[in-house]
């Protein structure tokens, strides 16, 4: 499970679109959606090892950090960023309120016509503490990544298809670390109310992404729901947002993302005893690692089978979905 917890907040942490192709040419889409999954599935597919599940775990601990610095590259490249900072701000705090509030009030709606009563816990999990320095560390990683990117000539930028790689490397990494963790996609879909909240908090989140793109003549619905698909995975989001959009997008769904991470960490507890389903689904695609500890300690172990099975079906969509909308223009 340990191994789990660390791969998915990375892999909560880099499932991106780098590829910079035309994008009226559907070819193009198709491969930068294959190139995107294909490497989750080859992990998938690698014959599970300890030794290899712990190197993928630490491997990803590091791509993390170095991908946030790439994007603070990117951004620092972006001309009159300073005066855009404002309409960031902005975008960030709409688009947070619509793509947590949504999600909240339907599972809180959910836990109220559909109360949980929870089995016996049949996972073991250890005991974890959670520090909120682990979120502003992503963002520390960024602002160091726009100082280097400021001072750092341009023969010495980064290639071009460096994200791309990267990109690879991490969904790689995530499916080996998910093979690894002892989940099985069967014991994912046979907790039947941790594939209603997917769902549930799948479409009431898109509708989050659809009204901020009903207020924002500049968004389309294609970005607004693509923007809300990063469902906290603040890694994945930022890369597929920045090359899809741009660098200025892309720091909307970090910051988005980085957010719910936030606000989760804060209020899980709070929202745990009365509306578990709710408390559970604050933390989106983050619930399978980053916020897991949280959900355990304060909902006990009887939540974390529903937690896991929520983050992983959760881990699976947020990327298909991103590449899906960023593509469709």
């Amino acid at each position: 499970m340990s191994a789990l917890i660390v791969s998915c907040d990375t892999i909560s942490s880099f499932l991106k679109t780098p590829l910079k192709m035309p994008r009226a040419n559907h070819h193009a889409k198709l491969v930068t959606l294959v190139l995107v999954l294909m490497p989750m599935f080859i992990g998938f597919a690698i014959p599970s090892h300890p030794t290899m599940t712990k190197l993928a775990d630490k491997g990803l601990s590091y791509l993390v950090f170095i991908i946030l610095a790439l994007i603070g590259i990117e951004l620092s490249q972006v001309e009159g960023l300073g005066s855009q900072i404002g309409e960031i701000a902005l975008y960030v705090t709409i688009l947070s309120i619509l793509t947590i509030g949504s999600g909240l009030f339907a599972l809180m709606l959910f836990d109220r016509l559909r109360p949980w009563h929870a089995k016996k816990p049949s996972v073991k999990s250890k005991e974890h503490r959670v520090s909120i320095r682990g979120s502003l560390a992503q963002v520390v990683c960024v602002v160091i990544g726009m100082v280097i990117g400021y001072f750092l000539p341009d023969n010495y930028m980064p290639p071009e298809n460096t994200m791309t790689v990267m990109l690879m490397i991490l969904i790689l990494l995530v499916g080996i670390g998910l093979k690894g963790s002892g989940i099985t996609l069967k014991e994912v879909l046979l907790n039947k109310r941790g594939v209603e909240m997917s769902v549930i908090f799948t479409l009431a989140v898109l509708i989050g992404g659809l009204i901020f793109a009903l207020m924002f003549s500049e968004v389309s619905w294609t970005k607004g729901l693509a923007l809300a698909s990063g469902f906290g995975w603040y890694s994945l989001s930022a890369i597929v947002m920045t090359d899809a959009y741009g660098a200025v997008w892309g720091s909307v769904a970090l910051f988005n993302d980085l957010v719910r991470e936030f606000f989760a960490l804060i209020f899980i507890p709070v929202f745990m005893r009365k509306y578990p389903s709710a408390a559970v689904g604050l933390g989106g695609a983050t619930s399978l690692d980053f916020t897991l500890p949280i959900i355990q300690q304060s909902g006990g172990l009887k939540v974390v089978p529903l937690a896991i099975s929520f983050g992983f079906i959760i881990n699976i969509v947020s990327p298909v979905l991103m590449v899906v909308f960023s593509a469709l223009g």
